[in-house]
């Protein structure tokens, strides 16, 4: 469990398309820091106030299943560091699931 909740990217203000470059840096619970690439990004602020990030090891060689995490995601106008905070609500995991469903299918 990463418990770290800084998130560090170039750019985190996109909806769901990135670059295949954007990574963050999460500190595990041993204080080691782990390096995620971000997969999908979704704008849920009309709707929750917050936007999400899905991300996955990027130590992951390519073509192998990942494990997603999904967490909510605050950051501040013009910052390159955010912060991750969990999702608290079955409403939120429902819309991130929606939104992820469609990405994948336009991906296919």
């Amino acid at each position: 469990m990463m418990t770290d909740k800084h998130v560090h990217t170039e750019d985190c203000n996109h909806d769901h398309e990135h670059e295949a470059d954007d990574l963050i840096t999460l500190i595990d619970d041993e204080g080691n820091e782990v390096l995620f690439r971000i997969h999908l990004t979704i704008d849920g602020k009309e709707e929750f106030g917050k936007d999400y990030v899905l991300l996955y090891d990027a130590s992951t060689p390519e073509g192998e299943e990942v494990e997603l995490l999904a967490y909510a995601y605050e950051q501040a106008d013009n910052e390159a560091e955010g912060r991750l905070m969990e999702i608290e609500t079955e409403a939120e995991w429902d819309m991130i699931e929606e939104v992820f469903n469609a990405f994948e299918s336009e991906e296919d």
